[in-house]
């Protein structure tokens, strides 16, 4: 989730918790500042493994296992930087952070990026796919009840932002199983036999959803607008990654096919050839449109460098005409 987010989630919790005597505005910018704390793991990076970040981000910071840890680092850290002076204790510096930082791993959860909340016991990446990593139709409600609660006189404001947290997860998911029956009926009427199939938000809104699923031979991507009645907005398909046919000069045990089965355990294995590029894979999790298999990321593999890391590749195209484009689907 994007970091204003994570942080008003923070600030949620705090809000609703036994501040005490600790100035309100004080214990409300511990929390928030805690909820984004987790994302500090950016910064585990490498210049000469591109990768890297792919396997840090979301990993040991984010998991269940290191909420107090986190919790009782940055509550130090941020007592000693503006806390003590402001009239918070060192404890309740700890207890804020702690409960701000509580918040970021489970709504990262909630997202389809994946998260290792179980770490070190499984890296699996959880993804519950029922939110957009970035909603202001979730953010902006939190943030303007959040704001009102810091007075006295509406506090009881910071309860029903808590309520907003947890209630429109609760629409995404039920939106996601209307989605992903559609998206079964789909293959059905396709004759399709269906081995996996996954439903995740479009950018920014739990109506129009993205459908990918898996047969023995291809994946299909479609777009559909969960409304009253379910609306389909036909996609395209492409084969998953086959190495043996796709990549046969890849040698076993080369650092390019090692960076390619790193990049297929972050991409939940939802990969396949680009259409213009032989030697570009692509995550096809992320795109600007929600019925494309042009993906926001990928990397590029080289036959002549088999023992050097593969390239990251991120690109956007056109998002401005591809945002009208999303505009229409909604709402058409």
């Amino acid at each position: 989730m994007d970091p204003l987010t994570q942080g008003l989630l923070g600030a949620t919790a705090v809000a609703n918790s036994r501040i005490g005597k600790a100035p309100r505005a004080a214990a409300l910018g511990l929390g928030f500042l805690g909820g984004m704390a987790a994302d500090l793991d950016v910064l585990i990076r490498s210049s000469s493994d591109p990768l890297l970040f792919l396997e840090f981000h979301r990993q040991f910071t984010h998991s269940l296992i290191f909420i107090p840890f986190g919790g009782l680092l940055c509550g130090l850290v941020l007592h000693a930087l503006f806390a003590k002076r402001k009239g918070v204790s060192r404890w309740q510096s700890i207890l804020f952070c702690t409960l701000g930082y509580a918040t970021h791993a489970l709504l990262d959860a909630g997202t389809t990026y994946g998260t290792q909340l179980y770490w070190p016991f499984s890296n699996e990446r959880v993804a519950w796919n029922v939110i957009s990593i970035i909603d202001p139709l979730y953010t902006l409600p939190i943030a303007l009840l959040v704001a009102l609660s810091l007075s006295p006189q509406r506090r009881w404001l910071a309860r029903l932002a808590l309520a907003w947290v947890v209630a429109y997860p609760a629409l995404g998911w039920w939106q996601k199983s209307r989605a992903e029956d559609a998206g079964y009926q789909l293959a059905a009427s396709r004759t399709h036999q269906v081995i996996s199939l996954s439903a995740k938000p479009s950018f920014a809104n739990v109506l129009l959803w993205k459908v990918i699923y898996r047969t023995p031979d291809y994946f299909y991507v479609d777009a559909i607008r969960v409304g009253i009645k379910p609306t389909v907005i036909a996609g395209a398909a492409v084969a998953p990654l086959n190495i043996q046919r796709d990549l046969p000069w890849l040698q076993a045990g080369s650092q390019q096919a090692l960076d390619l089965e790193r990049f297929r355990w972050f991409s939940q294995d939802y990969i396949a050839l680009a259409n213009d590029n032989p030697l570009r894979v692509m995550d096809l999790r992320y795109s600007l449109l929600p019925n494309e298999i042009e993906p926001l990321w990928g990397i590029e593999l080289s036959p002549a460098n088999s023992g050097q890391h593969v390239r990251y590749i991120s690109q956007r195209g056109d998002s401005r005409a591809k945002s009208a484009e999303l505009w229409r689907m909604l709402f058409e």
